[in-house]
Formats: structure tokens, sequence, C-alpha cells
């Protein structure tokens, strides 16, 4: 099993920058594939980013492709996600979550831990 916990959610001006971080313990972390998803008000959860267990391979949702940056440190046993040009649309909660695979995934559902989120505002 592993605990999630994420960090870095503020308030921030729209076309600010923003990094979350994801602080994992329990088992090795290099285990897990991670993914970023957020959640806003009256909305379902989405996907945000995802990166495989060594992180040599990343995947994005269209609306933050180009924008932001996933990227993990196995020897901290931390997942980060580098916000770039913030959107009002991007103001959500932001959870991390593993995956019990090397391979990275899209889909929430097999996401099998997942932390309590960090809330996002950009203003406009």
């Amino acid at each position: 099993q592993v605990q999630l916990v994420e960090s870095g959610g503020t308030l921030v001006q729209a076309g600010g920058s923003l990094r979350l971080s994801c602080a994992a313990s329990g088992r090795t972390f290099s285990s897990y594939a991670m993914g970023w998803f957020r959640q806003a008000p009256g909305k379902e959860r989405e996907f945000v980013s995802t990166i495989n267990w060594i992180g040599s391979s990343t995947y994005y949702a269209d609306s933050v492709k180009g924008r932001f940056t996933i990227s993990r440190d196995n020897a901290k046993n931390t997942l980060y996600l580098q916000m770039n040009s913030l959107k009002p649309e991007d103001t959500a909660v932001y959870y991390c979550a593993a995956r019990s695979s090397y391979g990275y995934a899209a889909a929430a559902g097999v996401y099998d831990y997942w932390g309590q989120g960090t809330q996002v505002t950009v203003s406009s």
C-alpha cells in the first residue's frame, strides 16, 4: 500500500505558474505509475497527466498539453506537476494517484491509491 499527500495548491493569477508535489510513503514508489487528476466544482473528476514508473513516458490531456509538465523523483518518492500559463478554467482540486503497474494510464478507474487533493484557484 502507498500513502499519497499532495501540496502546493494555492491562489494564483491567470498566466502564473505553480508546482504541485505529491509525496508518497509506504511501498516502493518506483513500483507505481502515477497520475494527476482534477475536479472542478460541479464537474466530474478528469484526467490531467500521467507518467510511467521510471519517468521515461508521459501523457497529457489536450487541455493542458504544452502548459503542464509531469515529472517524478523516485529517490525522493515524489511526483510533481509544473503548471504554467494557468487559466481560470484550471481551477480545481488536484489529486495524485498511484497505479500498481509500470505503465501509465489515463483512466481513473485503474488507479489503486489516491491522495486527498490540493486546491488550485486561478483568478482572472
